[in-house]
């Protein structure tokens, strides 16, 4: 089994958790829900998520090659720290040591978008010549950058698109993450609606395709603003390879048409050719999980 890695997917809201095999399959997925309210609950869970996943796949921790973890935020890799995040309770807190006093095998750990971005990058051929992005879109947003076969990390933070500031017309203004994620979208639209209970991200886009007025100006406002932030993208980098990723473009990929629209017209004629670069994840919701499991080897 060890041909095989465990991958862990840590969010805010859920835990999941799979073998991943040399080929980037995964199986024996488990999820959990995340206890972002207290550190050791969260720990905890992550725990049982793990042991889950041995169970199902019925062998020991010793016949895995190691563990990748993704977790969101701001990543100590070198001391395996999860320094910051905006939605978990784990504040400078050690995974990989907290990790390998229970399950002695190496635990690779790294910010998620950077795992999905490195599962993106491996399934589409793992290419050293090129500079890839992969955007997310989600309850947050943010992209990682693969330049030539390695991440682009800056000083460590580097890829935090959400906090572009932005200025849009009729007083729209604020940070990307703030206007176009999904919680910004549904309590933008539930600002104007005041609903209870509110809406959804799917309720919302579901209702800008059915023509409803506020649903139009919610999610083309959001469009427009995630417009100007790949076009910073493309301004600055140049990329081979766009994908765009998280649950709101993966479970709206034909918000990529829209998003095309209004990108055009902010290129130049010479960048126009990065339009034909840019698709949704093929991948869904398992990128971080193959990311995280294909780094171990």
């Amino acid at each position: 089994m060890t041909n095989y890695a465990l991958a862990l997917d840590i969010g805010g809201t859920k835990i999941a958790g799979a073998l991943v095999d040399r080929s980037g399959n995964c199986s024996f997925r488990s999820e959990l829900k995340s206890i972002p309210q207290e550190r050791e609950a969260m720990f905890g869970q992550v725990v049982s998520c793990i042991r889950q996943v041995l169970a199902q796949a019925d062998i020991q921790v010793q016949d895995i090659a190691g563990m990748g973890v993704g977790v969101p935020g701001k990543v100590d890799r070198e001391k395996g720290i999860a320094v910051y995040q905006n939605n978990l309770p784990w504040d400078h807190f050690p995974v990989v040591r907290r990790l390998r006093e229970i399950f002695s095998v190496p635990v690779i750990l790294d910010n998620d978008v950077c795992m999905a971005a490195y599962g993106e990058w491996s399934m589409a051929g793992k290419s050293a010549n090129e500079t890839f992005v992969y955007l997310t879109v989600s309850t947050g947003i943010a992209c990682s950058i693969i330049h030539q076969g390695s991440f682009v990390r800056g000083a460590g933070f580097a890829g935090e698109l959400g906090l572009l500031k932005i200025q849009e017309g009729a007083g729209l203004e604020g940070s990307l993450e703030a206007i176009a994620s999904g919680p910004a979208i549904e309590r933008r639209m539930q600002a104007e609606q005041d609903r209870q209970p509110g809406y959804t991200t799917r309720e919302v886009i579901r209702a800008y395709r059915q023509g409803h007025p506020v649903a139009t100006q919610v999610v083309r406002e959001a469009v427009s603003c995630l417009a100007r932030g790949l076009h910073t993208v493309i301004s600055l980098l140049d990329p081979h390879r766009i994908v765009l990723g998280g649950g709101v473009m993966q479970n709206h990929p034909e918000l990529l048409t829209d998003l095309k629209r209004e990108l055009q017209p902010l290129l130049i004629p010479e960048q126009h050719a990065a339009l034909d670069r840019i698709r949704v994840t093929t991948l869904r919701g398992d990128a971080g999980l193959i990311g995280a499991g294909l780094r171990v080897f």
